[in-house]
């Protein structure tokens, strides 16, 4: 059974993850020091006004890539797809519900596999090793969700129980993007929504859309891996 997946991020919602960037950012600002040299009252005040002010324009940023921080982001949109099954994409038009998206997706992974009957299903992604399942499992910890004992999330990337596309194509500690591999593979490639605006999406109230685009991004990856697997040779 092969059990191709694709999560979708945003990021810290929670007071304590927000908190905790602020103190960080404070920190920063805090750190800030003139160089030994300046002695003139006035343009040492500049000199931190200017790092300050550079700090806080960086903020944002930083409060985006907590979306990639599984101990501060967080998940909300999972699609998957069972063999050559059409993706089904689990969401939740109140995305904040978490945990929700996390317990269904587990439900139907319980759901399609019978650990006594059936062979241990393979779960592929692009990235999947460093990213996808390693952010899942770092949810479900946070939140005291136990995940179904078949879910590879300790997997190497050359463990039977996983197929990364990213590293199949690019070898392992190299990256290549899902989209470079649509292009060059003929496979059709991510439209205007891409994971950079993912957050943007959900904010303007377009989550179904982010969600949609994530079970595309299920049906890149399948076909990626069909061409990295030579079920398409002739």
């Amino acid at each position: 059974m092969n059990i191709y997946f694709d999560i979708e991020t945003v990021p810290a919602q929670s007071p304590a993850a927000i908190e905790l960037l602020k103190k960080d950012i404070e920190t920063e600002i805090s750190a800030i020091k003139s160089p030994g040299n300046y002695k003139d009252e006035a343009k040492i005040a500049e000199y931190i006004k200017i790092k300050t002010d550079e700090i806080t324009a960086a903020a944002d940023e930083k409060y985006r890539k907590t979306s990639f921080d599984g101990g501060m982001g967080q998940i909300c949109a999972i699609s998957f797809a069972v063999d050559d099954m059409h993706p089904y994409n689990i969401y939740q038009e109140d995305w904040t519900k978490e945990s929700e998206i996390i317990h269904e997706f587990y439900g139907y992974l319980d759901d399609y596999y019978n650990p006594s009957t059936d062979p241990r299903p393979v779960f592929i992604g692009h990235n999947v090793v460093g990213f996808d399942l390693r952010f899942l499992f770092q949810r479900s910890v946070m939140l005291g969700i136990k995940p179904p004992l078949f879910v590879p999330f300790q997997a190497k990337p050359w463990d039977q129980s996983v197929f990364d596309t990213m590293v199949a194509w690019a070898g392992v500690g190299n990256r290549v993007s899902m989209d470079k591999l649509c292009k060059i593979f003929g496979i059709e490639s991510k439209g205007e929504l891409d994971g950079s605006k993912v957050w943007d999406y959900v904010q303007a109230g377009k989550i179904e859309e982010v969600a949609e685009y994530c079970g595309k991004d299920v049906e890149r990856t399948r076909a990626i891996y069909k061409r990295l697997t030579f079920q398409d040779a002739k």
